[in-house]
């Protein structure tokens, strides 16, 4: 008698090691994406939430930002520049689990986390070593007023006391002068916290630029 198996046994067993092998690269794939991902959003650039008002009207609140960290290894950050860094008199966040912070990692690669106050986004106007202050409404640097085309017609900068700005540190404002906790309340920030210079809005996607 013949020893061969019923060929409709051969058959499932062969779609049961297919569909193995999908699963297999599909989850291959997956862990590819994810590792790149987060790699990504560690080194080389990430999206940000727009969480308040600070930067209206160019940025709104919920617009998302793609933050390049690359960009102030090539060159030092210029005035006008839209930066993000950490938030100033920030704690210390506790540690996470590996997992929880892989995970948010993922997530605020591709800019999906809720907005957070971890970090801010504001304008660089002064640099360091300048003298920068706010007189009759308007922005001095060095003594001669600042251009700022970015702010829309009538915007009134509130008066504040010369400060130079120290080496390492960023005098930030944000355009919506008259709802921007910035420099004016928290002083210049170091640069070694800033994250990154926002260089493209891609949310909405009917108001995709530039920045």
């Amino acid at each position: 008698m013949s020893s061969r198996q019923p060929e409709g046994a051969t058959a499932s067993g062969a779609d049961r090691s297919s569909f193995l092998g999908v699963v297999r690269e599909l989850g291959v794939m997956v862990v590819t994406a994810l590792v790149i991902a987060v790699v990504v959003k560690s080194f080389v650039a990430q999206a940000f939430y727009i969480p308040s008002g600070s930067m209206l009207p160019q940025l709104q609140i919920n617009d998302r930002v793609i933050v390049s960290k690359v960009a102030f290894r090539l060159h030092d950050p210029h005035r006008g520049d839209i930066v993000v860094f950490d938030a100033p008199g920030g704690k210390p966040k506790p540690s996470s689990p590996l997992p929880e912070r892989a995970l948010r990692s993922i997530v605020q690669s591709i800019g999906l986390s809720a907005p957070s106050t971890d970090e801010y986004i504001k304008r660089v106007v002064a640099l360091p070593g300048e003298r920068v202050e706010g007189r009759g409404g308007k922005v001095f640097v060095d003594g001669r007023e600042l251009v700022e085309p970015y702010l829309p017609a009538g915007v009134v900068t509130s008066d504040f006391a010369v400060v130079v700005v120290k080496p390492g540190t960023l005098w930030v404002m944000g355009d919506n002068r008259t709802n921007s906790a910035d420099s004016r309340t928290f002083g210049p920030v170091p640069e070694s916290t800033v994250v990154g210079r926002a260089f493209a809005r891609v949310w909405p996607v009917t108001h995709t630029s530039f920045l």
